[in-house]
């Protein structure tokens, strides 16, 4: 065994089985199907708040193309269902669905898509009485929406108690990606994990210790795991509520967790100008962590340029100030140009390999940050739960 190869462990359960797919639907043949989807997409206004919006980025609208051109190709009759950001449970003129509603007709024409369900409290609250008007004359239900298929909500979880449901193509693919990670990931397993928040990170990053042999740890997250180490970290994001926790979970980990060895700070002048250097792994009392350091980089990029799998979730800093994106980028082209399966999920991992062109070199690119470590920290979603439990399911499948 090559040095550094954990023994592979036995593996958790696949998410996949249990799972009814569009085959196993009644037919759908003239009858009429309601697909959720996540069409909570990035809106523009070119004529300003009160002009009429656009579509900024339509991929995830594009991304339930293959569910509903395989309902529409068996003869469905085709509405979807979706949230557009957070109006609190009441109507509001920013979250309409009318721009998206007008891209949907170019791709898909005849498809009726539903108002925004979050206009409705029911929706959040998981209301019976809502899931009852939402399904009222449909006949099969399908989940395209892995992105919110973490949250217990009304359209997530109470359709398939009501009708026979299945994942869509999308949910499907989300989950044998994710799940092939939890049960049979090629060796060596690599993840990348970064963002601010530690705490908000914690469970995954226990659960992927499980699995992983090499857990490389970023962003403003890593500077509360230097502090556990004993660094000087500055005025660095830093969560001391969460510094127990980090110095257990070093300690029951050992080498197998990669902290940034160097860091690119930013610190204040006397006249109010700022200097930008490259320190540590301690960091002056005056200044902010905001970058991984080059030497930081390149090893990490060298322990992911050799993995057989690789996952990433969360900058390594800063990266839309283009002062603090080298560490960002060498991870992104690392992770792009590496031979082992990869798989990136979150907004901003996945921006930053927009941004470098680079989205079309990673094998799996997940429409579900949050939900993505959801299913890797838990092994299952409420929302997968419910369609296992829908009336088509096969109890042995």
């Amino acid at each position: 065994m090559a040095a550094g190869v954990r023994p592979v462990t036995p593996p958790r359960s696949d998410p996949l089985v249990g799972l009814p797919l569009l085959e196993d639907l009644p037919e759908v043949r003239g009858r009429r199907v309601l697909v959720r989807a996540d069409f909570n997409v990035p809106l523009r206004w070119p004529d300003g708040p009160e002009g009429s919006a656009e579509v900024a980025d339509d991929f995830r609208i594009r991304a339930a193309m293959p569910t509903v051109d395989w309902l529409t190709g068996h003869g469905a009759e085709v509405t979807i269902c979706s949230h557009l950001g957070r109006p609190q449970g009441r109507q509001d003129h920013r979250f309409e669905m009318t721009p998206v509603r007008a891209r949907l007709a170019e791709l898909a024409p005849g498809v009726e898509l539903m108002d925004n369900l979050r206009f409705d409290p029911g929706e959040k609250a998981d209301d019976p009485a809502f899931v009852d008007r939402l399904v009222s004359g449909f006949d099969s239900y399908v989940n395209d929406a892995f992105g919110v298929s973490h949250r217990a909500h009304a359209s997530i979880v109470g359709p398939p108690a009501r009708l026979p449901s299945a994942a869509g193509r999308l949910l499907a693919r989300e989950v044998e990606a994710l799940g092939g990670l939890l049960a049979h990931p090629a060796r060596p397993f690599v993840a990348v994990v970064g963002g601010a928040k530690v705490t908000d990170k914690l469970g995954i990053l226990r659960s992927l210790l499980d699995s992983v042999d090499r857990l490389i740890v970023g962003g403003g997250m890593a500077f509360t795991f230097l502090a556990a180490q004993g660094h000087a970290i500055g005025e660095s994001l830093f969560d001391a509520s969460a510094l127990p926790s980090c110095r257990t979970l070093l300690a029951e980990a050992g080498d197998r967790v990669m902290l940034p060895v160097d860091v690119v700070v930013k610190r204040v002048t006397p006249g109010g100008g700022e200097e930008i250097e490259v320190v540590g792994p301690d960091l002056p009392d005056d200044s902010v962590g905001l970058d991984i350091g080059p030497r930081s980089a390149q090893h990490f990029a060298a322990v992911v340029a050799e993995a057989k799998t690789v996952f990433w979730n969360g900058p390594m800093g800063v990266f839309e100030d283009p002062r603090f994106a080298a560490g960002t980028y060498a991870v992104a082209r690392a992770i792009a140009g590496g031979c082992g399966f990869s798989v990136v999920g979150g907004g901003d991992s996945v921006a930053a390999l927009d941004q470098l062109g680079l989205a079309g070199q990673v094998d799996f690119v997940s429409t579900g940050g949050g939900a993505s470590l959801e299913l890797l920290e838990h092994g299952d979603l409420p929302g997968l739960v419910a369609l296992r439990h829908a009336p088509n399911a096969a109890a042995d499948r």
